[in-house]
């Protein structure tokens, strides 16, 4: 297939999920087709897409009906098969790589290639034994976090290590081997979304500030309330990590600034991240449609804002039965994503309030700006 991807081409997107709802509508601007590859009938990005193929991430057979289907693949979320990805690689361009989908599968494959790249993390020990873990926390010191290394996520698959005690985390946790991260007292956790194009051009959003509540990201400001040279460093790391992977697409990188000012990466993720989602409403050209861009071999618009933003999640049915209150809260910009069963801990939808540039309030201005779902700073 010839790039930029002419209109009416049809873009594959490996998974079903909200992300891949966004990037198939912010490909329909754009005048493409996307069809779905996911095991789940009725998904979020199916309700939206032209095509779907319903079957699974490893399936060799659902694998090449999808392929034939499509101009180029990308992927929503990391949890899919990169043995997957090598075959759809094989019958139709795959960005980002699945090389580069593997190094972010991994937290040790992770950290071992940041480093490598001269990012900073926090210290980190890979763990195979509880003897193993013993050292590791001797070595880092508690608090620690202990992780496996593949398919967590929003708190899942990670325990914290406090005493002695905790060290009976290792027989829970898996698979294995799991990794034993050095805990950081930060001050702020940020992420910045950058995209890049196969001609090496980047186009770099502002740096964002976010609060967890249960693991799970309950608010975003943007841009992030820190020191200019913090947030020109964040998204100075995160044009380094997309270099050094040689990206083509779309790559989330959050990041911990501790007490004394040092930004250290957490996790990056090649694909759009749930702390981009303000990019939709407070910016011209949103990170789905960078991801669309970047894909389809387009070309990539500064990825600038016309106004500040706060972006707050829907999660699970105590939040989801404020819908009513969200759709009559003037100022408040919802998004649902069409999924059938609110159960506790899962992303239903966000809102988005605007704010000129410059007019970002504190988190107590936030909790009032955001009404119903006024939200306590954590």
């Amino acid at each position: 297939m010839s790039f930029p991807l002419p209109p009416n081409a049809t873009i594959g997107i490996v998974g079903g999920g909200q992300l891949g709802r966004m990037s198939a509508l912010a490909a329909a601007r754009l005048g493409y087709r996307c069809h779905v590859l996911t095991p789940e009938e009725d998904s979020p990005a199916a309700q939206v897409s032209a095509g779907v193929t319903i079957g699974g991430y490893e399936d060799p057979d659902a694998l090449c009906a999808f392929a034939a289907e499509v101009d180029v693949i990308t992927f929503e979320f990391e949890n899919v098969s990169a043995e997957g990805l090598d075959l759809l690689a094989s019958l139709k361009p795959v960005r980002p790589s699945p090389a580069i989908l593997r190094i972010s599968q991994d937290r040790l494959a992770e950290k071992s290639f940041l480093n490598g790249a001269c990012v900073a993390t926090a210290p980190w020990c890979r763990v195979d034994s509880p003897a193993a873990l013993a050292e590791a926390a001797s070595r880092l010191g508690l608090p620690a976090v202990l992780k496996t290394t593949r398919l967590g996520y929003d708190g899942k698959g990670q325990a914290r290590i406090s005493t002695a005690d905790d060290l009976a985390a290792f027989a829970a946790l898996a698979p294995k081997p799991l990794i034993l991260e050095g805990f950081v007292d930060f001050a702020a956790e940020l992420s910045v979304v950058v995209a890049r194009g196969a001609d090496g051009r980047l186009s770099t959003f502002d740096a964002v500030e976010n609060r967890h509540r249960d693991h799970i990201l309950d608010l975003t400001l943007a841009p992030a309330r820190v020191a200019p040279g913090i947030a020109a460093q964040a998204q100075a790391i995160a044009r380094r990590v997309a270099d050094a992977l040689d990206l083509v697409g779309l790559l989330a990188v959050e990041l911990f600034v501790d007490r004394d000012g040092l930004v250290l990466v957490n996790e990056i993720a090649p694909r759009p991240h749930n702390s981009g989602h303000w990019t939709i409403d407070a910016c011209p050209a949103s990170q789905f449609e960078l991801h669309v861009r970047a894909v389809a071999g387009l070309p990539l618009p500064p990825a600038g804002r016309h106004s500040d933003a706060v972006m707050k999640n829907l999660v699970g049915p105590e939040e989801m039965a404020l819908w009513p209150e969200i759709l009559a809260a003037p100022g408040l910009i919802p998004h649902l994503y069409g999924k059938a069963e609110a159960r506790p801990g899962r992303k239903m939808g966000h809102v988005t309030r605007l704010f000129p540039r410059g007019a970002l309030p504190g988190w107590f201005g936030v909790q009032d700006a955001l009404g119903v779902l006024g939200t306590k700073p954590g």
